[in-house]
């Protein structure tokens, strides 16, 4: 099994000033889940090299026993620096993609022609994609082969407007995921702030927020391993 993680080049928050990126955890749970399957797992970003790290995702709060391990980890930590271009892989070299979220995917993978591309094809030819958190924002521009939008009559979560509010960045990102889901068709649902909760609609799997990131990603394996993909 050979497993393809994308992460997010963006690191400005908006106007804020402030930084983002990708959301630690959303990386280091699905990233061990993955190893722990047995699966070749590579990392690719739209740059390339290195991506910045949300720096709140590393305040000791939101540490996890995985994101500890992730970071001591010298062979996770120079896959991480050196992620291939997003523009350089192939969906028929991986049979599955999973897409790790943090705020810095709404400014650029939403609108990354390589990385709709990317799902488009991966999905077409029979393999699941897996998305979490703000990661399901990064459909929004993807389409089945009809043209129409690729969630639509489909059923989707992430992050809930609610938590967006919570962390008070309502007004700060490009687009809300749930509005932008629902008004592309999806049928979204969500469960209460903060819990896990994953949905799985023929080979696209979505996770709520960073708690749903180890079981999008045990939910990704199940349909490659049972799936005979």
């Amino acid at each position: 099994m050979k497993v393809l993680i994308v992460l997010t080049s963006h690191d400005e928050l908006g106007d804020t000033g402030l930084k983002t990126g990708f959301w630690l955890e959303e990386l280091a749970a699905p990233y061990y889940r993955f190893k722990e399957a047995g699966a070749q797992i590579v990392l690719a970003s739209p740059k390339g090299g290195q991506p910045p790290l949300d720096p709140k995702s590393n305040e000791p709060g939101f540490q996890t026993d995985d994101t500890r391990r992730f970071e001591a980890d010298p062979e996770a930590t120079k896959a991480l620096a050196n992620t291939v271009r997003l523009d350089a892989v192939s969906a028929g070299d991986f049979d599955a993609v999973f897409y790790s979220g943090g705020h810095g995917p709404l400014w650029d993978l939403a609108e990354d022609t390589d990385s709709a591309r990317l799902i488009e094809s991966t999905l077409r030819s029979g393999k699941p994609v897996g998305l979490v958190c703000h990661a399901p924002g990064v459909l929004r521009h993807t389409v089945n082969e009809d043209g129409t939008p690729l969630v639509r009559g489909k059923n989707v979560t992430g992050f809930a407007n609610t938590e967006e509010e919570a962390v008070q960045l309502t007004d700060i990102v490009p687009f809300l995921v749930e509005d932008e889901l629902t008004k592309l068709g999806g049928i979204y649902s969500k469960t209460d702030d903060w819990q896990p909760y994953v949905l799985k609609d023929g080979l696209l799997i979505t996770g709520q927020n960073p708690a749903s990131s180890a079981p999008a990603a045990d939910a990704l394996i199940e349909l490659v391993t049972k799936g005979g993909v």
